[in-house]
């Protein structure tokens, strides 16, 4: 496969296309690039805690224009996956205890789950910005009593102003400690987040570029989903760290103004 034949695109949000709430260089430009030609996109993100309205609309602010369809979350795709384990001819609605916010509870409210504290057929942990040891508790209780344990993603820490956060899979990691249990984590690098964004566009991986700036998530599951993977080095990786991974990416590229038809120069100092 090469970069000829692409006829949708898949992007992560941070480090590609913007990078402390700035729009990146060629950002902008790449999004109406790909209005203008009708190519399906989606924006990925691992966050699970907003939803892709909040998401559209804090990338407004940084001077993107995505629309909330073109917005594709861990919870969105742990909410699809959870939709598809329900039995077809079961009339029974699924049950959920949720940890996290509406990012999360929204989705799955979504896909016709009942949220309960009494005996759930799952217990789904996400990001939130105040992980309660009542909530983790009930969560642990309700997993040894037989709920299944879904991760939307196994980010271990998070940032914030004062530095780093414990995210999802730290407290995972915890309530695994305490349950012997290993859940079932639906968000990046698993390229199932990947093929339910594919489905979600109609789209098939061989006609798919996937672009991210992380080698151990988004090219690894970019490259197992069977897609044309982009790195990027406005991001987390540099051309060095490239070398320490078993498997490459098919591009490897600077920013993403490199994917415009009429590349705009850039300076060598980018904000």
């Amino acid at each position: 496969m090469n970069g000829e034949n692409i006829e949708c695109w898949l992007t992560d949000m941070d480090g590609v296309l913007v990078r402390e709430q700035e729009a990146l260089p060629g950002a902008a430009e790449l999004l109406e690039q790909w209005r203008r030609k009708d190519l399906p996109y989606l924006v990925l993100t691992n966050n699970s805690i907003f939803t892709a309205r909040d998401l559209s609309a804090r990338l407004r602010n940084s001077g993107l224009v995505v629309p909330e369809e073109r917005i594709w979350t861990s919870a969105l795709a742990t909410a699809t996956f959870l939709a598809n384990q329900v039995d077809p001819e079961s009339n029974a609605q699924g049950s959920c205890y949720v940890i996290g916010e509406a990012g999360l509870t929204t989705a799955i409210h979504a896909a016709g789950f009942i949220m309960t504290e009494t005996n759930p057929d799952y217990v789904v942990v996400g990001e939130t910005r105040n992980y309660s040891f009542e909530a983790i508790t009930k969560a642990l209780r309700l997993i040894n009593n037989g709920a299944r344990f879904i991760l939307t993603n196994p980010d271990a820490t998070g940032p914030s102003p004062e530095g780093v956060l414990p995210a999802t899979g730290a407290i995972a990691s915890l309530i695994t400690k305490a349950t012997g249990r290993v859940p079932y984590v639906v968000g990046k690098p698993n390229p199932m987040m990947f093929r339910s964004a594919l489905n979600h566009l109609g789209a098939h991986s061989m006609e798919t570029a996937m672009i991210g700036d992380r080698m151990d998530t988004d090219i690894v599951a970019g490259m197992e989903a069977g897609m044309h993977t982009i790195l990027v080095m406005t991001g987390l990786s540099s051309r060095a760290s490239i070398a320490d991974f078993p498997f490459r990416p098919n591009q490897i590229i600077d920013g993403v103004y490199e994917l415009l038809d009429d590349p705009v120069d850039q300076d060598d100092d980018t904000q």
